[in-house]
């Protein structure tokens, strides 16, 4: 029988996992093409606007294969809906049978989505933040927050929303949880006040312009996972002493990574994938004055890992 396994129960185990730990490995065996891990599915959807992912592999030689569904419709708030929904499927790579569906209503997309985000700022934040900026007040720029935590002790936020009431609801929750938290709609009054910035926003056009981004800024721009969105200028990128992407044949399809290689600001051979960065620290952070961007698209390697991870958690408590 198929087990099937809700929202309630998966994230009744996620306390005694470490999915930081989890998705590094993931993406150095990535890197190290231990992993079978075909393009993305996808649907766009422009009325109303919204996409789908279908992301699916494995680590070779493993038990489980996974394939993930997730799908983010920006305007079901005015609806009163969950943006986002979605489902993970883990199977046998032994036999191809299904072991179980993780009913997570794209929940375990999100907190792999912001592990990945704590990944990134280990190996590429400056020593010291002085203060966390985050574009987008929804979800994802919560979970960011809250993930980063295990990386710095830094409590100082500047969040960047599109309305005062969004902002207001961003200010009150984070607040509750011990960060003080300063809401701005100027997208430059981040970069003027923070050293480590997430952006994690549905945006179609650049929310930050070159001329904006300071010596010593690391930032994670993790919203443009499909072709049509972007949030940074492409000259950030060509700015930048170091541009990391989570998959290297990804990046030139989708992401600020594609942006800039058809605006010619920047050749791929300029590009490091991350699971090489944390096997090298040659490319880890190695000044206060550097620029870093990190680019992620979101790679099923980290659905894979989440679920697994998540799966044998649930196992384990059944026996």
């Amino acid at each position: 029988m198929v087990e099937i396994f809700n929202l309630d129960q998966i994230k009744a185990v996620l306390p005694g996992l470490d999915p930081i730990q989890s998705i590094e490995e993931g993406f150095v065996a990535y890197s190290q093409g231990k992993t079978n891990i075909p393009p993305i599915g996808e649907l766009v959807f422009k009325d109303p606007p919204g996409d789908l992912h279908i992301k699916y592999g494995c680590i070779v030689g493993t038990e489980y294969y996974v394939i993930k569904i997730a799908s983010g419709f920006y305007e079901n708030y005015k609806l009163n809906l969950p943006n986002y929904e979605g489902l993970m499927l883990v199977f046998s790579q032994k036999t191809g049978q299904l072991l179980c569906i993780l009913l997570d209503e794209a929940y375990l997309t999100n907190i792999r989505t912001a592990a990945a985000g704590a990944v990134v700022a280990k190996y590429l934040a400056p020593k010291k933040v002085k203060k966390i900026g985050i574009l987008g007040a929804g979800v994802q720029g919560r979970l960011q927050l809250e993930y980063l935590r295990a990386v710095t002790p830094c409590q100082e936020v500047y969040v960047w929303g599109i309305n005062p009431q969004e902002l207001g609801v961003y200010k009150q929750d984070m607040e509750a949880k011990g960060y003080s938290v300063k809401g701005t709609l100027e997208a430059e009054e981040i970069t003027a006040n923070c050293n480590l910035i997430v952006t994690a926003t549905p945006a179609k056009k650049p929310l930050l312009q070159v001329d904006q981004v300071r010596p010593g800024t690391h930032i994670t721009a993790m919203g443009s996972d499909t072709p049509e969105k972007n949030e940074l200028d492409p000259k950030i990128l060509q700015k930048a002493d170091l541009v990391v992407a989570d998959s290297l044949s990804q990046s030139e399809l989708r992401g600020e990574i594609s942006k800039a290689l058809e605006a010619g600001t920047i050749k791929m051979e300029q590009v490091h994938e991350l699971g090489n960065v944390i096997l090298t620290p040659e490319l880890h952070r190695s000044s206060d004055e550097q620029i870093t961007i990190a680019d992620l698209t979101g790679v099923a390697i980290q659905d894979i890992q989440i679920s697994v991870a998540v799966y044998e958690a649930l196992r384990a408590q059944r026996k």
